[in-house]
């Protein structure tokens, strides 16, 4: 058995519109939220092997505030560049491809891919994950290369405003 937990970066500012999307940073809300949201995952003892992020700088800081919240160094990150921008299917790509030592994993990125993806893993519907929410699932399988295929139940949807 494996676990996912599906994380949208947390609120982004758009005070300096000269920046590129790339590289805008976490707002106040998103850098309250961030570490809020790890720490209700942390308080409700759900274990996180792995952190796998977008290099974008609004979700890399995002998943920093997780693994730090799980007392583990940020060296641990795992940075996948496809999925800024990615398509629900290279979510599927980047998850199926993890090292099978990773019983859970939390795998941060952006919209639109991230509601495309969660939204085909289970029955359960987000219309649009906001900011900094966690579509969690467990998947009947061993291996990750058999995800894609594997029964998949769904777990819990938390967000800020919940």
């Amino acid at each position: 058995m494996k676990t996912l937990y599906v994380v949208r970066h947390a609120k982004s500012s758009w005070g300096d519109l000269t920046l590129n999307d790339f590289d805008r940073p976490l707002n106040d809300r998103g850098q309250r939220n961030a570490p809020e949201m790890a720490q209700r995952l942390l308080k409700k003892k759900y274990q996180i092997d792995a952190f796998v992020t977008s290099t974008a700088k609004r979700a890399l800081q995002t998943a920093s505030h997780f693994i730090k919240t799980y007392g583990r160094p940020a060296e641990e990150l795992i940075l996948r560049e496809q999925l800024y921008h990615g398509a629900a299917h290279t979510y599927f790509e980047v998850v199926s491809a993890l090292d099978d030592q990773y019983d859970s994993v939390a795998l941060f990125g952006h919209n639109p891919g991230i509601s495309a993806f969660v939204n085909q893993l289970t029955e359960t519907r987000i219309d649009d994950m906001p900011t900094c929410g966690i579509f969690a699932v467990r998947i009947d399988a061993e291996f990750w290369k058999d995800f894609a295929t594997a029964e998949k139940k769904f777990l819990f949807f938390d967000a800020p405003k919940l």
